[in-house]
């Protein structure tokens, strides 16, 4: 990454961008609930995971929505406290393998398979549609990196899928879940990072307005 001199102003966000928010908003809360069900149906950790996920980006894509027209400042605060949920949904994901593994349940993989398909082409399209602005702010990025994480993470779902039906084994599902939380976790920690930047930056830009805020 660049180095810069000095502190940038706060930018106006990209054309689209609000509107793109939006579409990936309900596009996530939608899934949600879909692959929520499933999971619940099926018995999957990886789909139970990528649900969670969902519901987790369509807070964090209100979240950006809600800060969009701030200064460089507050979008930076908003960034941290996504990738902090990032991370800590990693955690989750790893703590919730953990239980099922010493449980011994095995998923169904038909309904793994179907929905995870159907999940992939939710976020790879919202992942297209929010392409351009992976080199914004950190609230950009993460909204990009959240995106990125989903379709690698439907991907993966899918494999886990084929492996259960062809050993009959819960472990396909556990080892995705936990390859989709480490996913989260270091997304999460590339996040943290950005916005303490562009917090540092702001603060740097404008000492005295921080200051009586």
């Amino acid at each position: 990454m660049a180095c810069n001199c000095s502190a940038p102003t706060p930018k106006t966000p990209a054309p689209g961008f609000r509107k793109a928010l939006w579409i990936a908003l309900w596009v996530n809360l939608t899934m949600f609930f879909v692959e929520g069900l499933a999971s619940l149906h099926s018995g999957s950790v990886s789909l139970m995971a990528d649900a969670i996920d969902f519901f987790g980006d369509s807070a964090n894509y209100l979240l950006s929505l809600t800060v969009l027209s701030m200064g460089m400042l507050w979008r930076g605060r908003a960034a941290l406290v996504k990738g902090l949920t990032m991370a800590a949904f990693g955690l989750v994901v790893w703590g919730r393998g953990l239980y099922v593994m010493q449980a011994g349940i095995t998923p169904e993989p038909l309904t793994m398979g179907t929905v995870g398909f159907l999940a992939l082409i939710a976020n790879f399209s919202v992942a297209v549609m929010l392409f351009r602005f992976r080199e914004g702010d950190s609230d950009m990025r993460s909204v990009w990196l959240c995106s990125r994480n989903d379709a690698v993470g439907n991907v993966a779902v899918m494999i886990a899928a084929l492996g259960v039906f062809g050993t009959g084994s819960a472990w396909p599902d556990l080892l995705v879940a936990g390859i989709m939380g480490t996913l989260a976790f270091t997304a999460g920690i590339s996040v943290v990072r950005h916005a303490r930047s562009d917090i540092a930056n702001a603060r740097a830009a404008h000492p005295v307005i921080v200051q009586e805020s």
